[in-house]
């Protein structure tokens, strides 16, 4: 009896849940004893890694951010952060997210193999994260927990191969080829920003006489930016620039009102003396935290990956890579950094919009979005990339612009969907996790537990039921 104990305690524990599965995978591929040991035992400790840097920014800076943002203006802000909210969602359904996570893994295999959309997603992160959020969503309901994993796991294995199907026209317009797929759950912004880089390169083609038209669109890359501001390129460096400035101004604010050691704040507690020093470093504590959770996503990603690699190859030799969103900056550099800056102008004036909404009503009416740099960065700089490949220059900041307004506003909209987690001071960032919890979290509120549960099932296993039926009339016309 004492056994079965053990092993609940060990499946009950995300750290040692990912390194069975690590193990699991590297023993399947018959790695040797050194290859095995040092892949699980990194795997661990990465998840170690991950929950300490959650626990660093949810009580350090984080925490600071809140208090000095509601001193300051009297209302609730928060930074959409997809490392910061998983990691809480992770420490509260540990075990759930776990195995939703190699269970969905699983799932994208088994759809990539007999359904339609023949892609293995190999961003473990993303794959993680979405764990986590569909996890956090259908626990509003009253689904039980074998039923809850269950939904997620099937439901995130038709994520990872639908997902990039959908993108995968403009991959090729991107990459120039076949060969390569997006595999980063934010595919419905990027997409979006490429719509309205059509449109808006359609409206301006319309307007301008035939004689003047040029052969081709302008693209961002025949723009030479100075090398002087490459350093933004650098995420650890544009958190810290972003958030100390950040800090700066919610301090200096607050400074100017009162004495900062008599607010609930770590100034009291770390010594400071000077406001300037204490936001910088809060901003540099920030960017230290999100640098220790994406180290340990890494290490975790960097030993679960291969092992879910070889193995998905000799079972779905067809299928193409989806890879994480950093591949599409190589193609159009310029493109990532006019996306960058504009999707975070369009985070900055939504944030403003929201201000003005509590301001004019004189009360809370709203949460106020405080443009995260991390999504802005990776996000609006992937968006930037499809809306050039569409629109050039000009479509390349309408898009990216409009990608910044939209991150924002779901942002927003998922928060009510998240349970307690709406209380953390952060929240989703990035497209398709705010879209899916949006659509699975007023699920739950409306279907009974056992129609959520089979709309779920029938969600995945119809698209395969549809590909072997056209294969077998497309055979059975053969013969």
């Amino acid at each position: 009896m004492h056994i079965f104990t053990v092993i609940r305690q060990i499946l009950a524990t995300p750290a040692f849940l990912v390194g069975l599965v690590t193990l699991f995978g590297l023993l399947l591929q018959k790695k040797p004893v050194e290859h095995v040991i040092k892949g699980t035992v990194t795997a661990i400790v990465g998840f170690v890694l991950l929950s300490a840097g959650s626990d660093f920014l949810q009580n350090g800076a984080l925490k600071d951010f809140g208090i000095l943002f509601n001193y300051d203006f009297h209302i609730q802000g928060v930074i959409p952060n997809m490392e910061a909210i998983a990691s809480l969602g992770i420490a509260q359904y540990a075990m759930e997210v776990s195995m939703v996570m190699f269970l969905g893994m699983v799932a994208n295999i088994m759809m990539a193999r007999f359904g339609p959309f023949h892609y293995i997603f190999l961003t473990g992160h993303h794959t993680l994260y979405m764990a986590c959020l569909l996890t956090v969503v259908l626990n509003k309901s009253s689904m039980t927990e074998w039923q809850i994993i269950v939904s997620g796991a099937l439901m995130l294995g038709l994520f990872m191969a639908l997902l990039p199907a959908l993108a995968q026209g403009e991959m090729k317009k991107v990459t120039g080829g076949n060969g390569i797929a997006l595999g980063h759950f934010s595919t419905c912004g990027y997409m979006i920003a490429a719509k309205t880089a059509q449109f808006v390169t359609a409206k301006e083609w319309q307007k301008m006489p035939t004689a003047r038209r040029p052969e081709k669109i302008k693209s961002t890359e025949d723009i030479h930016f100075p090398t002087k501001l490459s350093f933004m390129r650098d995420s650890t460096v544009g958190i810290f620039i972003v958030m100390t400035s950040i800090f700066l101004l919610l301090s200096g604010i607050a400074a100017s009102r009162t004495d900062l050691a008599v607010l609930d704040l770590s100034y009291k507690a770390g010594g400071f003396q000077n406001w300037i020093i204490y936001a910088l470093i809060q901003g540099a504590q920030f960017s230290a935290a999100i640098y220790i959770i994406l180290s340990g996503v890494r290490l975790v990603i960097a030993e679960i990956v291969p092992a879910f690699k070889g193995i998905a190859k000799k079972i779905v030799p067809h299928a193409r890579p989806a890879v994480d969103c950093p591949v599409l900056f190589s193609y159009a550099s310029n493109a990532a950094m006019i996306g960058f800056f504009m999707s975070f102008l369009g985070g900055i004036m939504t944030m403003v919009l929201l201000i003005g909404i509590n301001t004019w009503y004189g009360t809370l009416i709203v949460p106020v979005i405080v443009p995260g740099v991390v999504a802005h960065f990776f996000c609006g700089g992937s968006a930037g990339v499809f809306a050039n490949t569409e629109g050039g220059v000009k479509g390349c900041i309408a898009g990216s612009f409009v990608h910044g307004i939209l991150i924002s506003v779901l942002a927003l909209t998922v928060m009510p969907v998240l349970g307690t987690l709406n209380l953390s001071g952060t929240t989703f960032s990035d497209a398709d996790f705010c879209i899916a919890g949006i659509l699975f979290g007023n699920l739950a509120s409306v279907l009974s537990n056992q129609g959520l549960f089979l709309l779920c099932v029938l969600g995945f296993i119809v698209p395969i039921i549809w590909e072997q039926t056209v294969k077998y009339r497309k055979s059975l016309k053969t013969d």
